[in-house]
């Protein structure tokens, strides 16, 4: 546990945690549960002062075998997810915004540098838990090798991998509870099995994850919760959630990283809380909040909800969700900007990495732009552009409606001195997308796993077209004809805004550059091939990062401008 907290320095302070261990009646641990055996110039900001190693490699095959259950436990990239509330209003002043250099293009972008971490796993669970692929060279994927050729084919010379500390980075996990009552198992699935390996020494985890896992499977022992059983349907527990939370409104600033609580949601076989049975999940809450919540002796928990599910499927989380205690919001400082996370919000595990990501996508966002942020979420990217970069607006599209609340709490804590319309909307990125990218500068997409919609991709064509003069705009009426359109008007009518004194134009504007957030790799290949084709976009630069160390994946931070790449002209 000590080499977890060191590698995870950047997030916490290792000698201020506060975990502890459930010990059962028997007074043995329950942890011995254990089945399984550029350029330079501003380049010191980062901070990066580690260094990689690769390690060996292990058989392609074993790569690309077929591991959806694990993908769907442990989300290594995006859900399609919904989302609500969190963690309420801070006394103390909250400063946005993090400073930067003079204006800065992308010839002062700071060079990756070699990070030093360990390259080994060192995981007592890995020869039978899915979650990791290989356990050594941990931030040496070897999709990022086939990365390195893509880019190089399009002139981007050396594409660095940004690592990540390879131990306790994950801040967010979903884990299968399956055994019994006497012992229960929590974990995750074997490959093509429904066999649950139980990982209380998960190395990737954040630490505060362990600590809570314990605690839930002694109150499932001392309460009697049936774990579920998936031949027969039945059983209480089917799944946990959680997500640490690093950022506590309620402390001094300077404490706030030292920090960490976990929000648990109990995934109850119910259909909500009035069925038969749910009195077990109530006395399980009660119990797990005496020993582990606010004023306990552990301090552990954040806030419990209970998610109803019952759908025999391998779907993880239901659509009705209940607060039974502690805080109804989550707050994380991300990008510059404070967001609140409801139990049902997709966030990135790996806090650190995405914090990386962001802050170097700021940095290609001039100041004054006018963006628009597809697949937004709860906003962060468009939130913390608004805090960060002084835009002219910026509006966030996404399908998801729970995602609102979570934005509108978040808007609120924006300072007034960010002059910036901010606007949110729910609609599909696939319809009617061209009217969401007129009048912007910068175009940001962080579509899931899948990748862009054939009809969004034909729009960044167009609007690259219109950018360039090449193809005419549509006129003032053929524009009023759509966005009259019924879910046109849904989205708007239904959105939220905070006014600024500036607004959006009118003027024919269309984007000229397009900030692309992948974190599928080969999904990702083909949208660039079909943004590429016919010289309508072209690539300008691109980072990988690490996200989730001891899988076969990187997530890209790509950069386009409108138009083919221009020559460089050589001297007589």
């Amino acid at each position: 546990m000590g080499d977890c907290c060191a590698c995870y320095g950047s997030l916490v302070s290792s000698s201020k945690w506060r975990i502890g261990f459930v010990v059962a009646a028997s007074g043995k641990k329950s942890v011995e549960v254990s089945r399984p055996l550029t350029s330079r110039k501003a380049a010191g900001k980062l901070k990066l002062h580690r260094t990689w190693t690769p390690g060996r490699r292990v058989s392609k095959e074993r790569y690309l075998s077929d591991r959806s259950r694990t993908t769907d436990l442990q989300d290594e990239g995006r859900e399609e997810d919904g989302n609500q509330n969190e963690e309420g209003p801070s006394s103390d002043g909250v400063q946005l915004g993090l400073e930067f250099p003079q204006e800065e293009d992308e010839t002062d972008i700071p060079a990756e540098e070699e990070v030093k971490t360990s390259s080994k796993l060192n995981c007592q669970h890995f020869s039978r838990c899915s979650g990791c692929a290989f356990e050594n060279g941990l931030n040496n994927p070897p999709v990022y090798n086939e990365a390195v050729t893509f880019f190089q084919k399009r002139r981007i010379a050396k594409l660095q991998l940004i690592p990540s500390a390879t131990h306790g980075w994950r801040c967010r996990a979903k884990l299968a509870v399956r055994g019994t009552s006497d012992d229960p198992f929590v974990g995750l699935f074997e490959e093509h099995s429904h066999s649950i390996v139980d990982i209380p020494e998960c190395r990737a985890h954040h630490p505060s994850i362990n600590a809570a896992v314990e605690l839930i499977k002694a109150v499932i022992r001392d309460v009697g919760v049936q774990p579920y059983d998936d031949e027969t349907c039945t059983g209480q527990l089917r799944y946990i959630q959680l997500v640490v939370n690093s950022y506590v409104t309620s402390v001094p600033v300077e404490q706030r990283k030292n920090t960490c609580k976990v929000q648990v949601s109990l995934v109850w076989n119910s259909r909500d809380e009035d069925s038969p049975g749910t009195e077990l999940l109530h006395k399980m809450a009660y119990s797990l909040w005496r020993r582990g919540g606010q004023g306990s002796r552990r301090d552990l928990l954040h806030s419990i909800w209970a998610n109803f599910q019952t759908t025999q499927t391998n779907i993880i989380l239901g659509q009705r969700w209940r607060r039974l205690f502690g805080h109804s919001e989550l707050w994380e400082r991300v990008g510059g900007a404070d967001v609140c996370y409801a139990p049902s919000s997709f966030g990135q595990a790996n806090y650190q990495s995405f914090e990386d990501l962001l802050q170097r996508l700021q940095r290609y966002v001039r100041k004054g732009s006018a963006v628009v942020d597809m697949f937004a979420g709860v906003g962060v990217i468009g939130l913390s552009l608004a805090a960060t970069r002084k835009c002219r607006f910026v509006k966030c599209v996404e399908v998801n409606k729970h995602c609102k609340e979570p934005f509108e709490r978040s808007l609120s804590r924006l300072p007034a001195s960010v002059d910036c319309q901010i606007s949110w909307h729910c609609a599909d990125a696939a319809e009617a997308p061209i009217t969401w990218l007129e009048g912007a500068d910068v175009v940001v997409v962080d579509p899931p796993r899948k990748g862009l919609q054939p009809v969004l991709i034909e729009a960044l064509r167009t609007a690259s077209l219109r950018a360039q003069g090449k193809t005419r705009s549509p006129s003032r009426n053929e524009i009023d004809k759509v966005e009259k359109r019924p879910w046109m008007l849904r989205a708007k009518d239904g959105g939220v805004q905070r006014e600024g004194e500036t607004t959006w134009r009118d003027d024919d504007v269309w984007p000229e550059q397009l900030i692309y957030v992948s974190c599928g790799w080969d999904s990702f290949k083909q949208d660039c091939e079909a943004l590429e084709e016919n010289g309508h976009w072209h690539l300008a630069n691109a980072h990988a990062y690490n996200f989730f160390p001891g899988t076969d994946s990187i997530e890209i931070l790509a950069v386009f401008r409108a138009g083919k790449r221009m020559k460089k002209k050589t001297r007589a």
